[in-house]
């Protein structure tokens, strides 16, 4: 991070933000008291627009010395996720030209000031962060430092960094090549990440979930050489536990489709297949930040799926951790796979509410585009509780059905269930009707699709394509949870 945040209660001047790139954060259209609003005015006149513009689209400008200022309403109307797009619209122009330093002004109402000041703060760290690159020239450089005018937090926005922390964890793994995050290399970032946070490491390898019986998980696992793949378990313990959460992360490195190839165009990509289990590392590591009275136990499906002599195939019928046998219907369905013995460890452990993510299914996309997520329950008040946490984080989730006559597609004449259909359809309930069957003790559970993980013109706060959805959201469902 090593961003400094300077916070000065008097207002931005045009005397005091001179030789930096300024943003301006108003909440009325009426106002007048803020720096170069004559050079707005006169800008506004030329592409005849109004003041009443900068409430749907910023304006950027050039002043003397060459440095940018850009210019935003967010008033009262404005949700959460608005002011994260419209932050990010004005301030992309700025940080573009990698400034050394940033000058942030909020100006207007008191009680709206605050809100303001760390929707700005928040995307301006969000955008500021070193992501990897392998190009030969990088010439993006982090800020060094942000001074804030007209309002002073107490907290020092201490939410916000964790937060910008965990989701830059969360793209960083993420946006990494397939050959620079195999299930080995990633098992072994994840050893290094629990030591620097003092978290407890416990790793099943193919070798133990063999012998335990996770024969869903090792079916896809057993495709790859070397044979690599593990169900890893980490624990943030705090020393005050109000509640027990299970995080669960589908982590698979990279999908060929196995024997179901995908195509060129499908398999494009595939290595970030394993955001569900980044998502979840960027969870755990935010609440370790944030020291929540929460026991966060982190389940980490990891693998790939490939094909090979060993590769598991259509009509196959394999045993899960649970005994629950399963018919083969289609082998890019393997996500469901790995997470359902996943599932059943996360569960036995009784955790007062358990959730994953997981770029699960197609459907979900196809569904709802990639600007929300979809989530599903086995609790119609959790549900409702990820809806409103979405909301307040700015980012958007919707919840999908979860009735028990959709499993009835998934009747098998051969094993207990199907592992999904061949019709498509609705295969996001169908999948999320799957992964139930696997949780036991009858735990509260919530299922996150992230359908919205890559967008290329950028999400909410995020500019970049991979944009760590799920981080903030998860973290604010945490939050809400630890309160019922």
């Amino acid at each position: 991070m090593a961003i400094q945040i300077v916070q000065k209660r008097g207002l931005a001047t045009e005397k005091n933000i001179k030789g930096s790139h300024h943003l301006v954060v108003l909440d009325s259209v009426t106002l007048k008291t803020f720096p170069f609003h004559k050079e707005l005015e006169l800008k506004l006149k030329r592409i005849d627009k109004k003041m009443e513009s900068l409430a749907k689209s910023p304006i950027t400008m050039e002043i003397q010395g060459g440095h940018f200022l850009s210019f935003v309403v967010l008033d009262k109307k404005k949700n959460t996720f608005q002011r994260h797009t419209l932050i990010r619209k004005a301030l992309q122009p700025l940080l573009s030209e990698n400034p050394p330093m940033l000058t942030i002004g909020i100006f207007g109402r008191e009680d709206l000031k605050e809100q303001n000041a760390r929707a700005a703060i928040y995307v301006a760290l969000m955008n500021s962060q070193t992501l990897p690159s392998r190009k030969k020239e990088n010439l993006k450089k982090n800020i060094k430092s942000i001074k804030l005018f007209g309002v002073e937090i107490q907290d020092k926005f201490s939410d916000e960094i964790a937060i910008v922390r965990g989701n830059t964890l969360t793209r960083e793994l993420t946006m990494l090549p397939p050959n620079e995050l195999t299930p080995s290399i990633y098992r072994s970032k994840i050893k290094s990440l629990a030591k620097s946070n003092g978290w407890k490491l416990e790793e099943f390898d193919m070798k133990k979930l063999k012998k335990m019986g996770a024969g869903s998980f090792v079916a896809v696992g057993q495709g790859s050489e070397p044979q690599d793949a593990a169900i890893v378990h980490l624990t943030y313990k705090p020393k005050q536990i109000k509640k027990t959460i299970a995080v669960i992360g589908k982590g698979i490195c990279f999908d060929t489709g196995g024997h179901n190839l995908k195509p060129a165009r499908y398999m494009h990509g595939m290595h970030e297949d394993m955001n569900g289990s980044a998502v979840s590392l960027g969870i755990l590591l935010t609440a370790t930040l944030l020291k929540l009275p929460i026991q966060v136990d982190c389940w980490l499906a990891i693998a790939q799926n490939h094909i090979g002599p060993k590769a598991y195939k259509q009509n196959d019928v394999v045993k899960s951790l649970n005994g629950t046998t399963i018919e083969i219907m289609h082998t890019d369905a393997e996500g469901r796979m790995v997470l359902a013995d996943t599932l059943t460890l996360a569960s036995r452990l009784k955790p007062d509410m358990m959730m994953d993510f997981a770029t699960l299914t197609g459907s979900m996309a196809t569904a709802l585009g990639d600007r929300y997520s979809g989530v599903i329950s086995n609790r119609p008040e959790l549900s409702c509780l990820a809806v409103r946490a979405g909301s307040d984080a700015g980012e958007r989730v919707t919840a999908f059905p979860f009735d028990e006559d959709y499993e009835e597609d998934l009747e098998s004449g051969i094993a207990d269930i199907k592992q999904c259909t061949l019709e498509g359809g609705a295969d996001h309930i169908h999948a999320a009707r799957f992964l139930n069957r696997f949780i036991e003790k009858n735990v509260p559970w919530l299922h996150t699709d992230l359908s919205s993980s890559n967008r290329k013109a950028g999400l909410g706060a995020a500019v970049s394509e991979v944009n760590g959805f799920g981080v903030s959201f998860g973290i604010h469902l945490l939050k809400t949870f630890l309160k019922k």
